[in-house]
């Protein structure tokens, strides 16, 4: 799903004014590769996101989203990077801003393909032969991939 169910009710009491959400960026590691996926709004390749659902465990979001987006089940491992995004704006006038949780994840199992229409392509990459990434999704895939133990914040 898109647009979860309590985003859609909020936006039916605020239009398309501002809207603050938590969200979560998978960052599946695999040996010398790493899980993108291919955004069917924009074309953008990026590492598996998402909004977390109310109540739900940031870490368990990122485990779902994964799972959801490319069928792959993933174990997050350690956060490595905490952010507030830049405002999106979307094509209908919604506007976002996210606090982003990057999560590194370790695979488990399965073969990666599309499986909610979020995505028209899911791929193992090799680190050192990524495709196109815009800045911020390749800090947030840098955070994950290069995680020491310790998590980084901005300030």
């Amino acid at each position: 799903m898109a647009t979860p169910d309590f985003v859609l009710a909020l936006r039916a009491k605020i239009g398309h004014d501002p809207l603050w959400l938590s969200g979560v960026t998978a960052v599946v590691v695999r040996g010398d590769e790493v899980l993108l996926v291919r955004r069917a709004d924009n074309g953008a390749w990026t590492p598996v996101t998402g909004i977390i659902d109310p109540g739900e465990q940031p870490a368990t979001a990122a485990e779902r989203e994964t799972l959801e987006e490319a069928g792959i089940v993933a174990i997050a491992e350690a956060l490595a990077w905490v952010q507030v995004t830049d405002e999106v704006v979307y094509d209908n006038g919604d506007r976002s801003r996210y606090i982003d949780l990057v999560f590194r994840c370790r695979f488990v199992s399965g073969q990666p393909y599309p499986v909610d229409g979020e995505n028209t392509e899911v791929a193992w990459f090799r680190l050192d032969a990524l495709p196109e990434l815009s800045t911020n999704m390749r800090a947030r895939l840098s955070a994950a991939v290069e995680f020491d133990g310790t998590t980084k914040f901005e300030r």
